[in-house]
């Protein structure tokens, strides 16, 4: 099946006991054992719950794995797959990652005697260079948060078997309807289901998914004891906002796609980080990894100042601390996102002062153009602009 089929038809699209066309939400914390010899399959909620697995079981067809996960948040499910990894480990990460996973690196997970290192995952050289005799994976972000670098998983997951590492992929931006990591090679995504998953901006969830049913069992004990498990209701609004999410993201990245090629000629913009604009660095490598380029863009005004004169001017997209909703979300990652992650290494990512991300909802493209126009229209202009014009041009 195609993924628009998959998404509603791959598994729990009825309920097999009444025929309901909704999971239902199965709030119990504990259920009867009719036998005590034979126990049945659900116990106590911790461990299993039948909305959840049935969130847990779509995850996993639609991502290619064989076993899925559902916690209580992005960061729920990032922790907890860090868990595979013990004391005197050491574990690669692209530098470009999300702020939230920069600090339980660097604040947590040090703490517990796994060594980390943060290298440009866009040059294999690098991750490479960095391996030693303790190190067990790879983690990457691709595209990465906020400044959507791009990292060629085939290749990095062709010479992490080559050593024998575990390939960890955050898979948020895209999802698996435009890029399946496990078939690239990884052995393991990550998905905020906050975002576009779940996709109306009123739940906050965590998935993983495992390439293979002997890391899903080690998953699945560590899950289970550390109980960062999603509870029923938000497991049943994640897989509402699953249903729509090809709709949705079709509609934003669209619009993502009109919006940063009209930005890039903007003379109050100094610089557009996008994959879908030719200019990208990474373009090319997005264009034969995935099948689309997503509704998250970041741009770059040149100051604090110039953008909060942004923030003050805009009317239409909520600005927030999220993305991957049915409204265009507006984020500030020096003050969001990367707000945990110290001046001197958001510098040396390219997240400054005058760093805007914008993640496309489901307004009117015409309408968010005109609205940023009126907001950017009233900046002076840069003499000199990173990306040139003359190097953005259509498909």
């Amino acid at each position: 099946m195609n993924f628009a089929t998959k998404v509603l038809h791959g598994t729990s699209c009825f309920d097999p006991v009444t025929g309901a066309s909704s999971v239902p939400i199965y709030q119990a914390s504990t259920f009867h054992q009719a036998d005590l010899e034979c126990p049945g399959r659900y116990d106590y909620a911790r461990s299993g719950n039948p909305t959840r697995q049935a969130l847990e079981e779509a995850i996993a067809v639609l991502e290619g794995g064989v076993r899925g996960f559902a916690f209580a948040s992005g960061m729920a499910a990032i922790s907890s797959v860090f868990m595979l990894f013990s004391s005197g480990d050491h574990v690669i990460v692209a530098e470009d990652v999300y702020g939230g996973t920069f600090r339980f690196l660097t604040k947590v997970l040090s703490r517990m005697g796994i060594g980390v290192t943060f290298v440009d995952a866009t040059r294999v050289e690098q991750v490479t260079a960095a391996i030693t005799p303790a190190t067990k994976g790879i983690y990457l972000e691709t595209p990465s948060n906020p400044t959507l670098k791009v990292t060629d998983l085939a290749a990095v997951c062709r010479m992490a078997k080559q050593h024998e590492l575990l390939v960890i992929v955050d898979n948020t931006f895209l999802t698996p309807y435009y890029q399946r990591p496990l078939e690239l090679g990884a052995d393991v995504v990550i998905h905020s289901a906050t975002k576009f998953i779940g996709g109306h901006s009123d739940v906050v969830a965590g998935l993983a998914v495992t390439k293979d049913a002997a890391l899903g069992d080690q998953l699945y004990m560590i899950q289970n004891g550390m109980g960062a498990i999603l509870g029923a209701q938000d497991s049943w609004l994640v897989m509402r906002g699953l249903k729509t999410l090809k709709a949705r993201l079709d509609v934003g990245t669209r619009s993502a796609d009109h919006i940063a090629h009209w930005l890039a000629e903007h003379p109050a913009v100094s610089r557009v980080y996008y994959t879908g604009l030719h200019s990208h660095e990474g373009h090319h490598v997005q264009e034969r990894q995935a099948s689309g380029h997503g509704a998250v863009l970041s741009f770059d005004v040149g100051s604090r100042e110039r953008a909060k004169a942004i923030f003050d001017q805009v009317k239409l997209p909520i600005v927030a601390v999220s993305l991957g909703a049915v409204e265009t979300i507006l984020s500030y990652p020096v003050a969001m996102s990367h707000a945990s992650m110290p001046v001197e290494e958001r510098e040396k990512r390219g997240i400054t002062d005058g760093l805007i991300r914008l993640s496309a909802g489901l307004e009117d493209t015409e309408d968010l153009v005109q609205d940023l126009a009126q907001a950017l229209d009233s900046l002076p202009p840069f003499e000199h602009k990173i990306n040139e014009k003359k190097t953005f041009s259509r498909a």
